[in-house]
């Protein structure tokens, strides 16, 4: 499939040319041999840092997809180490638009070998759940789900009792909780404290780090992988930097853009597993997934990039 794409004239805008990893078509050609990977606490499975979310930007028409743009990123996110794709029933066709994806990728022989499966069970009542999921696995074309998350803490206890059922059969390999919502966080708090779950699901970057004070500890105490979402704050992030150079010393951590600058933020936090920007363009895939190589802002950075973010 042929490039579509310049990594350099994409971030020609935001960089010196002296930062820049040429690709060779949608991949890093300069970059280490393989991205960041973060600790599953419950398995020790490694799982790269950066994956990809699916909401609205997947939401389309069912058998357009493999016609669409999005067979080019999905295969973007793949060649550059990509592995967890998180998907919800909530998200209108994505999971059924994820499925054929991936079927035409692999029909093509792109290599999926390291597909990480999320998505969510949003619904109330066992058996409605029970059917929700079954559904989604039919959707996204396969006989396990790696990840099965409840979703905005509906019902959560009756669909737990489900997904560790299912965990036991083998159905699912890890269970999960998910909130995008501040107000949910106390209640979540709770929950994560008395449950043994996989995986929390939350909204955390540079400009919102209220899960920095409660939800990242208690996950690191109890052992529990963290998702991110909203890592750009629904696009306000790129608003707030509109026409401002990326500052010189953003190269100190292999950082050429401001969407690797906030996804490099969040990726630094060592509580962090894996983060899901959702796009529909193959120019920000490579550049997200670019954000998953190279050395990461120690704290100190962490700091300066803050206050850099405030001063604007």
């Amino acid at each position: 499939m042929k490039s579509r794409l310049s990594r350099r004239r994409f971030l020609q805008a935001t960089a010196t040319a002296a930062t820049l990893a040429p690709f060779i078509g949608n991949r890093l050609a300069a970059a280490p041999a393989s991205p960041v990977r973060k600790i599953i606490p419950s398995s020790g499975e490694a799982l790269s840092v950066i994956g990809v979310g699916t909401s609205r930007t997947f939401d389309i028409a069912p058998g357009e997809a493999t016609q669409s743009q999005l067979l080019d990123v999905m295969r973007a996110f793949f060649d550059n180490g990509g592995q967890l794709i998180d998907s919800s029933p909530m998200y209108g066709n994505a999971e059924a638009v994820t499925g054929e994806l991936l079927e035409a990728l692999d029909n093509t022989g792109a290599n999926v070998d390291n597909l990480f499966t999320a998505t969510k069970v949003w619904t109330y009542g066992k058996q409605e759940g029970i059917e929700q999921m079954q559904r989604s696995m039919q959707r996204l074309g396969v006989e396990r789900i790696d990840l099965m998350q409840i979703h905005n803490l509906r019902d959560w206890q009756v669909q737990l009792e489900t997904l560790r059922e299912w965990k036991a059969q083998g159905r699912i390999r890890y269970i999960g909780i998910t909130t995008s919502h501040g107000r949910y966080h106390n209640e979540l708090e709770t929950i994560l404290q008395q449950q043994a779950l996989d995986f929390v699901q939350f909204s955390y970057n540079i400009d919102n780090r209220s899960a920095e004070r409660r939800l990242l500890p208690i996950a690191h105490e109890r052992g529990i992988a963290t998702l991110i979402n909203r890592p750009y704050q629904r696009g306000s992030l790129f608003r707030k930097v509109k026409g401002q150079p990326l500052p010189s010393w953003a190269s100190e951590f292999d950082c050429a853009s401001w969407g690797q600058f906030f996804l490099k933020y969040i990726a630094s936090h060592p509580d962090v597993t894996c983060i899901i920007p959702a796009t529909s363009k193959v120019k920000h895939m490579v550049d997200n997934m670019a954000a998953g190589y190279g050395r990461l802002p120690d704290p100190e950075l962490r700091k300066r990039m803050i206050e850099h973010l405030e001063s604007l």
